[in-house]
């Protein structure tokens, strides 16, 4: 092989790690990142490191593609805690309201790549406490402003649908100190 077979193959390491850094999508950019491992164990084979392109190929291309993906899929996922009394809601049995709603979150949360993923629970109590100990990452409650309302602990999530969506978004932080009872001056007299 020629110097300048090597020399394109070469360039093509810092063109496709440039499209990997540039990569909104994270699926994309799995399928990049493993065009720029073929390429690093093509660049060590021509070079005559048969054994770094063994080893670039097997682990730092298959096994981290697989392991990336994995983490991937399992971090881009909204879970939405609901108040309902079966284990599991069906699309066509939820009120016209609440699909009106998830539609506008699916649109949403489509943007970034993110799924959204419904947990039922029995009741409010159990609802609020998926809250506090982060089984959720939002709830959904009905409202008297418009049908429901969210109520999300990840800042990012509250601005996605403050811009996004129709329906009324709150911190859960605001939630909490709303419920708090109001403090009472201590007086020493009596």
């Amino acid at each position: 092989m020629n110097n300048t077979d090597i020399l394109v193959i070469v360039s093509l390491l810092p063109l496709s790690a440039l499209m990997l850094v540039l990569q909104v999508n994270p699926y994309h950019a799995l399928v990049i990142r493993g065009i720029l491992g073929a390429v690093a164990a093509l660049v060590y084979a021509v070079l005559g490191a048969a054994d770094v392109a063994l080893t670039e190929a097997l682990v730092g291309t298959m096994l981290s593609i697989t392991l990336y993906a994995v983490a991937v899929r399992s971090s881009l996922v909204m879970r939405l805690g609901v108040v309902t009394e079966e284990e599991t809601l069906l699309e066509e049995e939820m009120p016209e309201g609440f699909r009106q709603l998830l539609a506008e979150l699916r649109t949403a949360l489509k943007k970034y790549h993110v799924r959204l993923e419904l947990v039922c629970y029995r009741n409010e109590e159990a609802l609020e406490q998926a809250l506090k100990e982060h089984d959720v990452h939002g709830t959904c409650l009905p409202s008297e402003i418009k049908d429901y309302q969210l109520i999300t602990r990840i800042e990012r999530l509250y601005e996605i649908f403050q811009a996004d969506t129709t329906f009324p978004v709150s911190r859960w932080e605001e939630v909490v100190i709303n419920k708090l009872p109001e403090p009472t001056e201590l007086s020493l007299n009596p």
